[in-house]
């Protein structure tokens, strides 16, 4: 068994689809019509165009406990899920200069160097650097 998909709860898929992309440097793999004016739509990371895909899920828009878990998450400071960086210092001034928005700049602690960033969709993600 293995994982093939992660799926992060977004506000709007099509705001969630610039972000990941533009601001994260993600691609898209797959966009489809499900109905309901929703898609399947997943990005990757370019470094591993085959690996994982992130499901940027619409969930929050048509069941109500996902947007009340998505949103106590959020309000909490708690991190949807984290993704790994080789530099987080680097990622996080990259970022910045694209405008993106963190709650916690770069802070070491123990074995890791972390920052969270917030997605604009409803989710904080927290990006690592193991040390």
């Amino acid at each position: 068994m293995k994982a093939k998909v992660l799926s992060i709860p977004v506000q709007d898929q099509e705001k969630a689809l610039q972000f990941y992309t533009k601001k994260l440097g993600f691609l898209k793999k797959v966009d489809m019509p499900v109905g309901n004016d929703s898609r399947w739509l997943t990005v990757v990371s370019k470094e591993e165009q085959d690996g994982v895909e992130i499901l940027l899920e619409p969930a929050p828009n048509h069941f109500e406990p996902a947007k009340v878990f998505q949103k106590a998450l959020f309000d909490a400071g708690i991190p949807w899920t984290q993704f790994n960086s080789e530099n987080v210092q680097e990622d996080y001034d990259k970022f910045v200069n694209l405008g993106v928005e963190f709650s916690v700049k770069p802070t070491e602690m123990g074995t890791v160097k972390f920052a969270i960033l917030n997605d604009t969709c409803g989710n904080h993600i927290q990006i690592v650097e193991m040390l």
